[in-house]
């Protein structure tokens, strides 16, 4: 079953280690087999969304999702944001 990697940005504190992590990140991620589907900031919201910078990310499994996160190369892209940004990330089971 798939797996959705879902980065919400609430806040950027430092866009140059935003920089850094993102340099890092992107190679990391795609090389532990995800595919970015969504990335900026939202066209429209509802309710009570916040306009805030949203990353997608599909992965092959919630397995495979949480191996990029907790792998050397990705950890490395973590040391680089080093608080530059307050954010959460999910990780959300896919339908099929």
């Amino acid at each position: 079953m798939s797996a959705y990697w879902i980065s919400i940005y609430r806040e950027i504190l430092d866009e140059s280690k935003l920089g850094a992590y993102a340099t890092l990140a992107g190679p990391a991620l795609e090389g532990a087999g995800g595919t970015f589907v969504a990335r900026g900031f939202p066209e429209q919201v509802y309710e009570s969304g916040e306009s805030t910078r949203t990353v997608v990310i599909r992965f092959d499994s919630v397995d495979a999702a949480r191996a990029a996160h907790d792998s050397p190369a990705y950890q490395e892209a973590l040391a680089a944001l080093d608080g530059g940004a307050v954010r959460e990330i999910r990780i959300v089971p896919g339908l099929d």
